[in-house]
């Protein structure tokens, strides 16, 4: 491993430009990309999580993409120690590993060490109990009661995650937050940049990928994942967009109303992104709108470099 490589991440909220600059730098730096977008992870789940279809990739290769059957759970502890692996092997091969993506705790997790708390199967049965017979609703309720702040960060869809939290929290009496490991030097002495534009200007992209989405085939797409096990799987059914589109399907209401709580759902999940990195201020930010936004990303790292070498 060359001990000058260190990685870049390009982080921030969704439909602010990420993945453009992720390869605008793994072209100009020598690079490849990892993938922390934790929908991203499963196979065929492509319209609906902006996934860049492959002859969009430039030719640069892209690791933790469909890797997971719909079937399958996503987990931050397995994503931790898969992606650890292929940073360290494209570093060890001389390229620089680009991070891009938006999931918060998979970020954290990737770039800061954390160590996940153990688990208890009764806690955990517990609270999967009242989630399996009161529904998602409830559990949340339980969480905003104990940890707030927790509920605010996860998903309101997302059963397993608010489970997980609610098992922490009992099981250590602290918050879930204090799982997390302490904003330090990250790990690798990685850059870290974000991308982030002006909130009305977000909403009105989020307001054109949803109906792009749509319109490209979404409801299409979901159809062919119910067919793969789509309903049986834990994470990837509550994805947003996914899980809409699947209450169209089972006649809860109608295809307009799926596309607004689409669009109502992402831009919930941005105004929580934001929050969150905006946290940490190892952060560079940048603005997505600025035309020359690799050129500036460039500047921001050339300084860095400097700082690091000085």
């Amino acid at each position: 491993m060359t001990p000058s490589i260190r990685p870049v991440a390009v982080v921030g909220p969704t439909a602010t430009g990420k993945s453009a600059l992720g390869l605008d730098l793994a072209e100009r730096l020598g690079g490849e990309i990892v993938n922390v977008d934790a929908m991203q992870l499963y196979r065929g789940m492509d319209i609906g999580t902006a996934k860049l279809p492959p002859d969009e990739r430039r030719g640069i290769a892209h690791h933790q993409l469909d890797v997971l059957d719909v079937t399958a759970t996503a987990t931050v502890a397995t994503y931790q120690r898969d992606a650890v692996a292929d940073v360290e092997d494209v570093m060890a091969r001389g390229l620089v590993p680009i991070v891009v993506g938006g999931s918060m705790m998979y970020v954290q997790a990737l770039l800061d060490r954390w160590q996940f708390p153990a688990t208890d199967p009764q806690v955990r049965a517990k609270w999967e109990s009242v989630l399996e017979e009161q529904g998602v609703a409830a559990v949340r309720a339980a969480l905003v009661a104990v940890d707030p702040a927790a509920a605010e960060s996860i998903l309101p869809t997302d059963g397993r995650r608010l489970v997980r939290a609610l098992e922490v929290v009992e099981l250590t009496g602290r918050p879930f937050a204090a799982s997390a490991p302490t904003i330090g030097e990250p790990r690798w002495a990685a850059r870290l940049l974000g991308v982030d534009r002006d909130t009305e200007a977000l909403d009105e992209r989020i307001a054109r990928r949803t109906d792009l989405m749509f319109e490209q085939g979404l409801v299409e797409e979901v159809e062919g994942l119910v067919e793969r096990g789509l309903r049986e799987g834990v994470t990837a059914r509550r994805a947003i967009g996914y899980a809409q589109v699947l209450d169209y399907l089972d006649g809860e209401y109608g295809l307009d109303q799926a596309r607004e709580r689409t669009f109502v759902g992402t831009r919930r999940y941005v105004r929580r992104q934001r929050s969150w990195f905006r946290r940490d201020p190892r952060i560079h930010w940048l603005d997505g709108a600025d035309p020359d936004l690799a050129g500036a990303a460039l500047a921001v790292l050339g300084a860095s470099e400097s700082e690091g070498q000085g």
